[in-house]
């Protein structure tokens, strides 16, 4: 037990040193976790599949020879193709995203001794981003009525979650092995955010999308008319900030628990069941103290700032900056099930479904924005402004089924489909957070290197899916959100 802990210890330290930001394709969950699991279209539910089971089901390191330790490193690269267009009277505009490479460091280790298997793994559980230039057409939220003010903002998203997992399991008997775990869960977000007018006072009246209140926007006033003493006649857009440039989480940040709960059961010589429950995560609000609001306004410059007589306006942004809250962000709770068929001694066929419960976590994304109480800040210091976007994210079914076949004794190939319905309903589609693959076709292969290593690689194709947002039918126009993706992992595995 002793070297085993020095073992792990040196090399978790190699997570310090690279990034894990993840962007995830089963709503924001990945389509496999490891590449023996992503090479069978992320079916992992009932067979050995090293140590990514501390993400798949805990339960299945118990399928480890008696006496055995294993080590993991591995790599995913994830690449998405990610779009938005919208439809004007001069043609549809469109936007590629500059998101198109995340790269996603994973290890563990875990060992068989008895009835009792442990260990240990880090692990990104997923995520969703894009990154739209300053020469989009996402760059100009005043949509071409202020055109100087608004032109080169960024539009861009990141979210990222992360575990530490100790996993521990149990043979009850030759059938029956029983597993768990206790999850250490942390979570970010980046956010750069324009809001056209239209969008705002949407928010503002219909409430259709969602709804944006407090003393900010009262200071700004629904925005047609002077009111004050400010001399405020318009309001262009508001840009929501907070982002920063570490590879390992976002600027609102945050840290939780969550468990696990696995069996896997030999129906069969040639047939072995298995089931997952992965509980919700306890989070809570993600947070920072490094948030700007910026609001484009026309005003009144003589009644505002005294410079020219009163009735010249002039286009100007009033950044204001404070603390954000990201309102009780969490990760769903899953179920699933599986099993592994040895329909042959070289082929082994697998299959899973699983239940994503996207609804109980994603009805909507709320900030509070508190300005901090600074002279930069003028009049708005103090001032509160809480926004919420609904999404009201449908609960997922995913299918996923695949085979390896062995070669010789040191070549396995391996094919796989996965199959997730889309859980973002059109109506709440947002061109920054387009989390809509439905389809997976992926293979890998694996080769042992002697007796004691092993080298697994695999490759995803998320086929393009498009939905589009139909905005309000007036001031807001419909949005087409397209996403594909081409993703891979490798995995290095030594066995003592």
């Amino acid at each position: 037990m002793k070297r085993f802990l020095l073992r792990w210890a040196a090399i978790s330290a190699l997570t310090l040193v690279v990034p894990a930001s993840v962007w995830a394709t089963n709503g924001m969950d990945l389509e496999g976790y490891g590449p023996i699991a992503l090479g069978m279209g992320g079916a992992s539910l009932a067979y050995d599949n090293g140590t990514a089971a501390v993400m798949n089901n805990p339960a299945t390191i118990g399928l480890m020879a008696v006496g055995s330790t294993r080590i993991d490193l591995a790599l995913g690269k994830l690449g998405p193709d990610v779009s938005a267009s919208v439809l004007t009277p001069q043609g549809r505009i469109r936007a590629g995203s500059l998101a198109k490479a995340f790269y996603m460091p994973a290890l563990g280790a875990v060992q068989r001794r008895g009835a009792f298997a442990y260990g240990l793994g880090i692990f990104g559980q997923g995520g969703m981003g894009t990154e739209f230039s300053t020469s989009s057409w996402l760059a100009d939220p005043s949509q071409g009525a202020n055109t100087a003010l608004s032109k080169g903002v960024v539009n861009r998203s990141e979210v990222s979650v992360g575990r530490a997992i100790m996993p521990l399991a149990y043979e009850v008997n030759e059938k029956l092995v029983v597993g768990g775990s206790v999850d250490f869960v942390w979570a970010g977000i980046d956010l750069q955010m324009a809001m056209s007018q239209s969008q705002f006072l949407d928010l503002a009246t219909t409430q259709a999308a969602g709804s944006i209140g407090g003393g900010m926007v009262q200071a700004f006033g629904m925005l047609y008319e002077p009111f004050g003493g400010m001399g405020i006649s318009q309001l262009h857009h508001a840009y929501f900030d907070f982002s920063n440039d570490s590879d390992f989480t976002g600027e609102a940040s945050g840290s939780g628990f969550a468990a696990k709960f696995g069996l896997v059961y030999k129906a069969a010589p040639q047939l072995t069941l298995g089931a997952v429950y992965q509980s919700e995560t306890r989070l809570g609000d993600l947070k920072t103290d490094a948030a700007t609001v910026v609001m484009g306004v026309n005003i009144d410059a003589g009644m505002a700032m005294g410079q020219v007589p009163s009735g010249q306006y002039i286009d100007v942004n009033i950044p204001v900056r404070g603390s954000i809250v990201v309102k009780d962000f969490e990760w769903p709770a899953t179920w699933g099930a599986g099993l592994a068929y040895q329909a042959h001694e070289r082929v082994l066929v697998v299959a899973d479904v699983r239940r994503i419960q996207w609804s109980g976590v994603m009805q909507q994304f709320a900030m509070r924005f508190d300005a901090a109480v600074a002279p930069e800040n003028g009049g708005f210091s103090g001032q509160v402004l809480e926004a919420v976007l609904l999404q009201n994210w449908e609960d997922q079914t995913v299918l996923a089924l695949g085979a390896s076949y062995e070669v010789n004794e040191a070549l396995r190939l391996r094919a796989g489909f996965n199959r997730a319905s889309n859980p973002v309903p059109a109506t709440y589609l947002n061109a920054l957070f387009p989390a809509i693959v439905e389809q997976h076709l992926t293979l890998g292969a694996g080769y042992s290197i002697g007796q004691s290593s092993q080298v697994d690689l695999a490759l995803s194709r998320g086929f393009e899916s498009k939905s589009t947002n139909p905005g309000n039918g007036l001031t807001v126009p419909p949005v087409e959100s397209t996403h594909g993706q081409i993703n891979a992992q490798i995995i290095y595995s030594h066995m003592f």
